[in-house]
């Protein structure tokens, strides 16, 4: 496709996914102002509450599109030693905030040091997690598994009570792409924070993957996560290229 078609796409993409955000704001707002003496207390609570989910999601919006924004313009990606189970371990602290009743459960076997950016990293997990809280059935667990596989510690974030389609594996990772079921139309999304997981896992040489399975006995979609493992010498190649503009030295 013609870099100004997607442009023009994007852009007309995102002017829809904004406009439904603030028309609700502006919508219920208005109903407020024009009809407070008449509303009950509990109306008013129910049109601020629509008012704040709505404002929510737009500074998610917003901040996801600022994301693509950088992805597209080259981010900084800075390569260092992290420590895979303290990064979920945050990621499932912020969660927490907005998915209260939702159970973690970790299972971690034995990892070799990876090697990643720390700060993406971590966004990258809170954006998958959140898509498996988003679409995990109500009374259902998220499991999350890290285990080494030879070059690479992989993540494996699983939610049961949903189901991916083949058709839409791949899209899935596309900018604003949202599969059209009862489960995305009960839950809120800029259908970027998949598209942006993996662009920042593939800056750093890492990469992302799902399966979904639906049979008579169980139904789940899990995302893999594979990050490098600490390779020193690679690493400080990597610092050496940036650092001399790429050119041998």
């Amino acid at each position: 496709m013609h870099n100004k078609t997607v442009k023009d796409e994007f852009i007309s993409t995102l002017s829809h996914e904004i406009r439904t955000p603030l028309t609700s704001i502006k919508g219920f707002s208005k109903t407020m102002l024009d009809n407070w003496e008449l509303l009950k207390d509990e109306d008013k609570k129910k049109f601020l509450n629509i008012i704040l989910e709505q404002s929510d999601r737009l500074i998610n919006l917003v901040e996801n599109v600022l994301d693509v924004v950088k992805i597209n313009s080259n981010v900084e990606i800075v390569l260092k030693k992290v420590d895979l189970p303290s990064l979920i371990k945050n990621a499932i602290e912020i969660l927490k905030i907005n998915y209260k009743d939702k159970k973690f459960n970790i299972k971690i076997s034995k990892t070799i040091n990876s090697m990643a950016d720390k700060d993406k990293l971590e966004q990258i997990f809170v954006n998958i997690l959140e898509n498996a809280c988003k679409y995990s059935g109500k009374n259902n667990d998220i499991e999350i598994k890290i285990e080494n596989k030879n070059d690479y510690n992989v993540v494996c974030i699983k939610n049961f009570g949903s189901y991916i389609d083949e058709i839409h594996r791949d899209k899935i990772f596309e900018k604003f792409y949202r599969i059209d079921n009862y489960l995305t139309s009960s839950a809120q999304g800029s259908g970027l924070g998949l598209y942006i997981a993996k662009s920042l896992i593939e800056k750093m040489d890492g990469k992302i993957s799902l399966n979904s399975i639906k049979n008579d006995t169980e139904m789940f979609t899990e995302f893999l996560i594979y990050v490098p493992v600490l390779d020193s010498e690679k690493m400080t190649k990597k610092i050496n290229n940036k650092n001399t503009g790429g050119k041998n030295v």
